[in-house]
């Protein structure tokens, strides 16, 4: 049986936030948004049809309640939520607030503008406050 191991660029550009019942979370370090990939441990998908039925239900069921988690605690006036994949193929989802004056508004948030990596304070910050809302979660 193949383990599942997270893709050297999600590694590099994001950092941990903690294991929930499939996906692992991380924080993408774009300080621009509060920005959440969620990326089910399961070894070798690529798609969402590839995981079974009941990864599939719990897979949504975190992306939603941890994305309207998010929208709220943020403030935001949309969440997108996106699968790509075109980069890197390990299944992830993205999770990003947005709002009506962010600097990629009403586009999208790749291929616009550059990142602005975290100030290790802010990430503090922001990771917290990520947590405190997962914490929340009854997945």
């Amino acid at each position: 049986m193949d383990t599942f191991d997270l893709d050297s660029r999600l590694a590099t550009d994001t950092f941990p936030l903690a294991d929930l019942p499939l996906c692992r979370a991380l924080l993408m370090n774009d300080a621009r948004y509060p920005w959440v990939v969620l990326v089910p441990r399961v070894a070798s998908v690529s798609e969402v049809f590839e995981l079974s039925t009941q990864e599939q239900a719990q897979l949504w069921r975190e992306a939603t309640m941890l994305g309207e988690a998010m929208k709220e605690a943020f403030h935001g006036d949309k969440l997108n939520i996106a699968t790509l994949g075109n980069v890197v193929s390990q299944l992830h989802i993205h999770l990003v607030v947005r709002y009506r004056d962010d600097a990629s508004w009403p586009a999208p948030v790749w291929g616009n503008g550059t990142p602005e990596p975290y100030e290790l304070t802010l990430q503090g910050q922001r990771r917290e406050q990520l947590l405190a809302q997962i914490g929340r979660l009854t997945l």
